[in-house]
């Protein structure tokens, strides 16, 4: 079997998210192979892909080395990447059967484009504990399917080094889900780009993601409001990385632009 290590969210190598994708396989293996490998990989998320009968179509899933997620971004456009750059996939649109209903990922100019359910966060009361977790007081609290704190700056963002113990024990609680958190603060005047964040997910096994699509279904309508425009530039600030995003509101959903590099190709000496 072979597998890919693609940076994702990313126009060079070793910039954005890396995710492992294993080639099209005709039926599922069994979930706790997947979860080894995942283990094995030791990337945020180690992509599935399941052959259909269409050939633009495919059943994906994705596991972090702790856990299988309901949805990734990074891993999807990994995904992609791999069947219409290394595989010679020749169609302009793939879709993807996941937890998260039909994802589509399409071929533009210089990337991707996916299509994700928007997730609007709702603004809560500061949670007890969590300015002492993240090291800092935010401005703003807002829930959805993870915790989100907004800050005035983005040094402050960019600055942050959290207890990952407690944060991840406060957004647990205020999610009632696995305690992931999102920070974020408009960028700087005159930036190239509309908004910094960061991702920190030890709920999943991550102590820091590089670059996150699912989160950016949170922020980009919540963004989108506060700079009434559709389309936001994200930079998520992971330190020594960074991954660019650009997010475009449609409703109800999300369209996630960016690019992928292939820094690995390999072939497993092991079968499901």
């Amino acid at each position: 079997m072979r597998q890919w290590t693609v940076d994702a969210f990313a126009s060079e190598p070793f910039r954005g998210n890396g995710a492992c994708v294993v080639e099209p396989a005709d039926t599922w293996p069994q979930t706790a192979w997947m979860q080894s490998l995942a283990a094995e990989n030791n990337q945020a998320e180690t992509a599935y892909l399941l052959k259909t009968p269409d050939p633009t179509r495919f059943g994906l899933r994705w596991f972090t080395p702790l856990l299988e997620v309901p949805l990734c971004g990074h891993a999807t456009l990994a995904a992609g990447h791999v069947l219409l750059h290394e595989m010679g996939l020749t169609a302009d649109l793939v879709t993807f059967d996941t937890q998260s209903g039909p994802l589509t990922l399409r071929r533009m100019a210089g990337g991707y484009e996916m299509d994700f359910p928007a997730q609007p966060p709702v603004r809560i009361d500061l949670p007890a504990g969590l300015a002492e977790a993240l090291g800092a007081t935010p401005d703003e609290v807002w829930v959805s399917t993870y915790l989100v704190a907004l800050f005035a700056d983005e040094d402050t963002v960019r600055g942050l080094t959290p207890n990952l113990v407690a944060l991840n024990a406060i957004a647990s609680a205020a999610t009632s889900g696995r305690g992931n958190v999102g920070v974020a603060a408009l960028a700087k005047t005159g930036s190239a780009i509309d908004v910094v964040d960061r991702f920190f997910a030890p709920g999943s096994g991550i102590p820091e993601d590089p670059a996150t699509g699912s989160l950016h279904c949170i922020l980009s309508p919540l963004f989108s409001q506060k700079l009434g425009r559709p389309v936001v530039r994200f930079l998520q600030a992971y330190p020594g990385r960074g991954g660019d995003i650009t997010c475009e509101l449609r409703d109800e959903r999300v369209v996630l632009r960016g690019q992928a590099v292939t820094v690995i190709e390999s072939r497993l000496r092991l079968t499901p």
